[in-house]
């Protein structure tokens, strides 16, 4: 039990992490009146509880892509942005439009043995660059758990959970990129920063 205790506090460390560095990052590119307004929603988020998943910063804005799966699933994506450490965070929200309780499929997680001893999660998803003609996998870490939400298995009709996934960032001239999870369509996201 203390082993999964620790792969949950460090999963909330990870996201607290991310969370942290898009706060600077906002910090330190913001000017005038409206820099007042950033850091107070990146603090809102970051009070979070430090082993339990944070909101995911842009939840309000408009989803850049919207991707239909089986049973009533719905991925929005609200963001990826890219940092300087060469990497490129996905965040957005998965829901259950069905009028039932859903089972995640197993198929979300990819079948590389490594990732699916680790549950359920989105470690199947990819970034497809075409214009680089390369394919990003989920990040993972020394112990070969994906960079993504993980642990959850069901959602009851009409919740939602927010999810996140880490990939490699592609060269900075490609922005925008195909993003592909098993048993949903791909959709065209733009990377920012």
């Amino acid at each position: 039990m203390s082993m999964r205790f620790t792969a949950k506090a460090r999963r909330g460390m990870v996201a607290l992490a991310v969370v942290t560095g898009l706060a600077v990052a906002s910090a330190a590119c913001g000017g005038g009146g409206e820099g007042d307004k950033k850091p107070q929603s990146s603090s809102s988020a970051s009070r979070t509880g430090g082993s339990e998943p944070n909101p995911q910063e842009g939840q309000s804005e408009e989803p850049i892509a919207e991707l239909k799966g089986p049973s009533g699933l719905l991925l929005q994506i609200t963001s990826a942005v890219r940092d300087s450490g060469g990497f490129v965070t996905v965040n957005g929200s998965l829901k259950n439009d069905s009028g039932t309780l859903v089972t995640i499929p197993s198929a979300l997680s990819g079948n590389e043995t490594e990732i699916m001893n680790n549950g359920r999660s989105l470690g199947g998803a990819t970034l497809v660059d075409s214009k680089s003609k390369k394919r990003y996998y989920v990040l993972r870490d020394t112990e070969g758990r994906p960079l993504t939400t993980t642990g959850f298995s069901t959602i009851k009709a009409g919740e939602s959970i927010d999810v996140f996934l880490q990939f490699p960032a592609p060269p900075a001239s490609s922005t925008d990129v195909s993003f592909q999870l098993p048993l949903f369509p791909s959709g065209v996201i733009k990377i920012s920063g």
